[in-house]
């Protein structure tokens, strides 16, 4: 496979996040070949492609869950492996599944989702994440009677705190985050995204829609390792 690169060297912000020949194998199979990019503050970098297609891979290798088995992912011109001890205070971590606890309420699992973020928060503040997003009158419902949007909505309610809470993370790393939701909920999270730009804050996003960010954002396709730089 080509490399596949993406950078803008003309841009100097406080914080970059740099991937150089990244690689990936499972078994006899190369889930990732010799991806590199850079995106800096204020940016947001688009991870497109069909499932399969090393998405989810890509952003576990970037939230530190996975290791490559090639190349090496830089914050600020660090290794990722030098700032494990501090990367959770960096990086808002949001997989394609839920992650949440069934035998749990709403307000728990969101609770729950925060004291992993390290974000400590009255309960009054998580109450009022849940009523921004949608999900007051649905607080004490188990969360295997939620549907899937409602689901998705406490990660709406993470990133919302996260951009309440004093300690802003700087990087957020999102998989499919918009799955199951209707129109509100993809215009509320487009939303928390411009905000958290707009505070300088960068973002990896694996998605198949198109979000109303492109003057902030680069796209890379994962089938065909072409990249559009905006």
């Amino acid at each position: 496979m080509a490399a596949s690169s993406v950078s803008n060297s003309t841009q100097t912000a406080a914080d970059t996040l740099r991937g150089s020949g990244l690689r990936l194998e499972r078994g006899s199979r190369t889930i990732i070949d010799n991806i590199s990019f850079g995106i800096a503050s204020g940016q947001a970098l688009i991870l497109r492609g069909a499932n399969g297609s090393g998405k989810t891979s890509l952003l576990r290798m970037l939230a530190g869950l996975t290791l490559p088995d090639a190349g090496v992912v830089l914050w600020n011109g660090e290794p990722l492996r030098a700032l494990s001890a501090t990367w959770r205070s960096v990086a808002l971590y949001l997989g394609h599944n839920n992650a949440l606890k069934d035998d749990f309420t709403a307000h728990e699992n969101l609770a729950d989702a925060l004291s992993i973020d390290g974000i400590s928060l009255e309960p009054s503040a998580q109450l009022e994440a849940l009523e921004k997003v949608g999900l007051i009158d649905r607080r004490h419902v188990l969360a295997r009677r939620l549907s899937q949007g409602q689901k998705r909505r406490i990660g709406l309610a993470r990133l919302w705190l996260a951009l309440s809470h004093a300690h802003h993370k700087p990087l957020w790393l999102l998989d499919e985050p918009t799955n199951a939701l209707d129109s509100e909920g993809v215009l509320l999270f487009t939303e928390l995204i411009g905000r958290h730009l707009g505070r300088g804050g960068i973002a990896c996003i694996a998605t198949h829609l198109a979000l109303d960010i492109a003057s902030r954002a680069k796209e890379m396709n994962l089938d065909s390792r072409i990249e559009v730089v905006r």
